[in-house]
């Protein structure tokens, strides 16, 4: 007589369920980081001043410019790839630098908002002095093209030049002004034009 062989219960279960065990599902591919846009001045401002007010809560604008980035070539004009501003404390007699650019960059430039060391600061020096932010009502896209109106002849005898900026309450003015520089900096730049933060309108120098 033939003898069968009986398996237990359990391995036998093991057994069919190791053969029709469905293949690991496919690991998700990681999506890529979204790059962050070129940022008007007015924004990168508020992207900094957000992050200044849980330094100090009088935190106050001392200045702000573009930085020019070689990575960045093609930026519509009126926006910037990076932005640096200086802002105050009186009740800390600070002073505090922060940066927001859209990628990493050499010279300390990093993806976001990013602050600086704190510095001694004892008021207002030489010709330019802090201001509340609430007073940057243009923002640099409508002042470049309050200045383009000025500087159209410069502009065309100059055609595609780097377009910069600065943000500063000098004493000649009773709000602050961007700077629309026509180059990389006040420092190297022959042309340049203010326009009032606050109204809008264009300021003889």
């Amino acid at each position: 007589m033939r003898k069968f062989t009986f398996l237990p219960l359990g391995a036998l279960f093991l057994l069919l369920s190791g053969c029709s065990e469905a293949p690991p599902a496919a690991e998700k591919k990681k999506e890529p980081e979204k790059a962050l846009e070129p940022a008007t001045g007015q924004s990168a401002l508020y992207k900094m001043y957000q992050v200044a007010r849980t330094w100090a809560s009088d935190a106050q604008v001392l200045k702000m410019n573009s930085i020019p980035m070689s990575e960045v070539p093609d930026v519509p004009r009126g926006k910037a790839a990076a932005w640096q501003a200086t802002f105050t404390s009186a009740s800390r007699s600070q002073a505090k630098t922060f940066t927001y650019s859209i990628i990493e960059s050499a010279g300390n430039l990093h993806k976001g908002t990013f602050a600086g060391a704190d510095e001694g600061y004892s008021g207002p020096r030489g010709n330019t002095a802090p201001f509340l932010i609430l007073a940057v009502k243009i923002d640099t896209d409508a002042a470049y093209q309050t200045a383009l109106k000025e500087a159209a002849d410069y502009e065309k005898k100059n055609p595609g030049k780097q377009i910069s900026f600065l943000l500063e309450k000098v004493a000649k003015y009773p709000d602050p002004v961007w700077r629309v520089i026509w180059g990389e900096s006040v420092g190297t730049s022959n042309f340049s034009i203010y326009v009032d933060a606050s109204t809008g309108e264009f300021k003889k120098s």
